[in-house]
């Protein structure tokens, strides 16, 4: 009796194109009635080829939608190129903040290296910063603060009281606005929202309860608010870098009449001593961006029927990750671009709510 022929693996690609249509739509319907159109101005201070490519792509993905593009190039002097000044760069962003024309600024990065570039990713206003990156957002996402007073953005005040938990999570009575995410990381939780991994059943905030994800990358910009974001709504999380392994998992709400602090329910991190390999053997999805062609996952160490995420301009799995995985995401890029677009309707949205206000 000769076998039955085993049975090929069944895995289904999701690209970043499918993630992003939704809502590519959606902005297409804001803009089409919008006047004047929402203005997104990008930053350019090298003569970094990736960073100008991605320029280029920014300026035909908001011409697509029915936004105004804006590239301003920072430092570029006749017959030459090169890398604009620290103060040049500032001035720029602080220019761009008072143009009440301008409603979204993006700045290429990297232009000077972490410490100098971390510095003028505060310099952007919250008001108009599309990418999530300034201290005002972060401290949301990490805080696990959903929605916030759109007051507190226009003196960049938002850390200096802590509203009830409640507000948090939702906006009860209409005065709040939806906290500004980073745009990466968003694209990445909405692939896993695409790809049915949150439990629509749930709670909102608890909708990834259950789940074993692995991130690697902890990258300030990316991996960490990732992880950060994925247990806020309530998946066990292993973050995976240089330095080591870490596991992120969502604080438990105080009991009723506690007296503990009143800042928002967030996550807890802390080391732990499982391998990758184990990590890996565990999670429910995997998602990599570690940016080297020389870096990847092997499949053989993959969970049967995982989720795999790659962010990475280099692939990060092995070709054969179809394999073994269900779902396999190659790339995120449409994804990120198409939210922040998002962001910057949103931000324009609620620069027009401060300014109806009297």
């Amino acid at each position: 009796m000769t076998e039955a022929p085993a049975e090929a693996p069944v895995c289904a690609t999701v690209t970043g194109e499918a993630v992003a249509k939704p809502f590519r739509a959606s902005i297409v319907a804001t803009t089409s009635v919008a006047s004047p159109k929402p203005k997104l101005v990008g930053l350019l201070a090298t003569a970094s080829a990736p960073s100008r490519a991605y320029a280029q792509w920014t300026a035909k993905a908001c011409e697509a939608v029915g936004i105004e593009y804006e590239l301003r190039e920072i430092g570029k002097r006749e017959g030459e190129e090169g890398t604009a000044e620290q103060g040049e760069v500032e001035e720029a962003i602080l220019e761009a903040n008072a143009d009440a024309g301008v409603h979204g600024i993006m700045v290429y990065y990297p232009i000077f290296g972490p410490r100098q570039d971390g510095y003028l990713q505060q310099a952007v206003s919250p008001l108009k910063d599309v990418e999530g990156l300034n201290f005002t957002w972060l401290f949301s996402l990490y805080h696990n603060t959903r929605f916030i007073d759109p007051r507190k953005l226009a003196h960049a005040a938002q850390v200096t009281s802590s509203a009830p938990a409640a507000a948090s999570i939702s906006d009860q009575d209409g005065s709040l606005v939806k906290a500004i995410l980073p745009c990466t990381p968003l694209a990445i939780v909405k692939t896993l929202e695409h790809c049915q991994v949150y439990n629509v059943l749930l709670p909102y905030g608890s909708r990834a309860y259950g789940r074993t994800i692995t991130v690697i990358n902890r990258s300030e910009v990316v991996g960490r608010p990732l992880a950060a974001l994925l247990a806020n709504d309530g998946a066990r999380v292993f973050s995976v870098d240089l330095d080591g392994i870490q596991e992120f998992t969502k604080r438990k709400a105080a009991p009723e009449g506690s007296t503990r602090s009143s800042f928002h329910p967030h996550h807890i991190v802390q080391s732990t001593k499982l391998t990758l390999e184990e990590c890996l053997a565990l999670s429910d999805v995997v998602v990599s961006g570690v940016p080297s062609k020389a870096y990847q996952i092997k499949t053989e160490h993959l969970k049967e029927g995982v989720v795999a995420i790659n962010f990475s301009e280099s692939k990060n799995f092995e070709p054969t990750v179809k394999d073994k995985a269900s779902i396999y995401c190659p790339g995120i890029g449409k994804a990120t671009i198409v939210l922040l677009q998002r962001n910057l309707l949103r931000l324009r949205d609620y620069q027009d709510r401060l300014a109806a206000k009297p």
